[in-house]
């Protein structure tokens, strides 16, 4: 059976270069907290959700206006029974022009059906990337979110 990552797609009217400059800040979208730097090749930052969720990201890949990739160094997943499961994986996007307008896929390799914060995590990713960071792209703001 071919593994099924966890992706999803923004459309929007910004640039490209809107779009990754957006991206490379998520403490203005990932809601938590984030602390550390995102915004160049081998940063590091944490990322922590209340009592549910830490991890510790590291830029792996980074062409400006067309691709970031995070590779999630540590993880602790609380309520899953394999705390480590987002550890290992890689947050993906990337970003293209069509028909003037401008394309964000989003991946995270390694978040699939077979690991048990898959629901929880995919449904979370989803407000995250269609609410927050799409505002932050189209208004310059991120949206607070409360993740189930």
């Amino acid at each position: 059976m071919k593994k099924q990552d966890f992706t999803t797609t923004l459309i929007v009217e910004q640039t490209p270069t809107q779009v990754f400059h957006a991206i490379i800040d998520p403490k203005h979208w990932w809601p938590g907290e984030v602390k550390g730097k995102s915004a160049k090749l081998n940063d590091e930052f944490t990322y922590q959700y209340e009592d549910l969720h830490l991890s510790k990201q590291k830029v792996v890949e980074m062409i400006p206006g067309q691709k970031l990739v995070w590779l999630v160094t540590e993880s602790v997943i609380n309520y899953a029974e394999d705390k480590k499961e987002w550890t290992g994986t890689k947050i993906i996007f990337e970003i293209t022009q069509k028909d003037n307008k401008t394309q964000l896929r989003f991946t995270h390799l390694g978040l699939d059906p077979a690991i048990e914060c898959f629901e929880s995590c995919s449904l979370s990713w989803s407000q995250i990337i269609h609410q927050s960071l799409f505002s932050l792209i189209t208004t310059g703001k991120g949206i607070k979110l409360v993740l189930a």
